[in-house]
């Protein structure tokens, strides 16, 4: 005798030794067929058990503000399938995995992954970049490391990483992906298809002209809002960060240098779970209010930024500089591959 059997779901107790020993669980099923054979010792036997694709793993749902971390800790633990970011090549240069992208894909990859997780209410993916500072940084700093290895994808923002990568890599980096250009090719194609950004961080006045500016530049661009990023105290930190979320912003910019911009990110992922994708920044604010003018474009291209960056503040640049450089240009050559 045989039949076939329907049901949404079928519900199962947990194995011993699992998390769920001993509670009913739900499996959603699409059609199960069974046969049962008079002669076995079971009288019945499951001869075939055929699962249809699983519906997508999202969720629509509103934001609630009310909601705190450890309630939805289990939403930031990474995402179920790899996100666009993760599935980019990746190579080791200095001692981090970095993005094989140019800047053009960037920008279009996290406008669409942004638009893509809009009332999903999960968990921003986040992207970062390095620079021969954090490349000196990481190498001698396991927790700053581990900051930077969990995020979705890490941009190369320095030129000597890009020409590593063409001397000690079997697949070299197409270009070096600046921030601040990626910021303004970002931009663009946010107008073109409505995506919302939140700039957080910089000064106040560095803050409010860069918004200015990026308003001047782009009529259509929709900033949700923007703030310094300094903060009293750990209460006003996460207040902010409540703000955010119940903004929704589709793009969330963090300038607040490294690593404080990386811990700010990673400590606050699972308050911003309305947020499509986070991009730290590091300077970005004070380059786009023209308080810091960039280095020529040839210094750029040849690497040299950072020497531009030292002339305009010594006191501020120089010792650091002085300490990483060196470091970072052997990291470069032994730890690219």
């Amino acid at each position: 005798m045989a039949w076939t059997a329907r049901a949404p779901l079928i519900e199962f107790a947990g194995l011993p030794g699992e998390p769920w020993e001993g509670r009913p669980c739900a499996v959603p099923i699409a059609r199960t067929q069974m046969s049962k054979q008079p002669d076995s010792d079971d009288p019945l036997i499951e001869s075939a058990v055929v699962f249809e694709q699983r519906a997508p793993d999202r969720r629509d749902a509103a934001f609630d503000a009310t909601r705190t971390a450890p309630e939805i800790e289990r939403r930031v633990s990474g995402d179920r399938r790899k996100n666009r970011f993760q599935n980019w090549r990746h190579i080791m240069v200095g001692g981090l995995p970095v993005a094989v992208v140019d800047t053009r894909e960037s920008a279009k990859a996290i406008v669409d992954e942004a638009m893509k997780r809009r009332g999903l209410w999960r968990y921003p993916a986040y992207i970062t970049s390095t620079n021969g500072e954090v490349t000196s940084r990481v190498a001698f700093d396991e927790a700053e490391r581990s900051l930077f290895l969990k995020a979705d994808a890490i941009h190369a923002d320095g030129m000597p990483h890009v020409f590593a990568s063409r001397m000690k890599c079997e697949v070299a980096l197409p270009e070096r992906v600046a921030t601040t250009d990626l910021f303004f090719d970002v931009a663009a194609e946010a107008c073109s298809r409505g995506a919302t950004m939140f700039l957080l961080g910089a000064t106040e006045l560095a803050n409010s002209i860069a918004v200015e500016r990026i308003r001047e530049q782009f009529p259509g661009i929709k900033l949700v809002g923007h703030r310094h990023g300094f903060f009293a105290d750990e209460q006003e930190e996460i207040a902010v960060c409540n703000q955010i979320a119940a903004l929704q912003p589709d793009i969330l910019w963090v300038s607040m240098g490294v690593p404080l911009e990386q811990k700010f990110v990673v400590r606050h992922r699972s308050r911003l779970t309305s947020v499509g994708v986070i991009k730290t920044s590091g300077g970005l604010f004070d380059f786009l209010s023209g308080l810091k003018p960039r280095a020529p474009a040839w210094m750029q291209a040849i690497g040299f930024e950072w020497l531009w960056r030292l002339a305009l503040e010594p006191k501020r640049l120089g010792w650091r500089y002085l300490k990483t450089n060196p470091l970072a240009l052997y990291l470069l050559l032994t730890k690219s591959k």
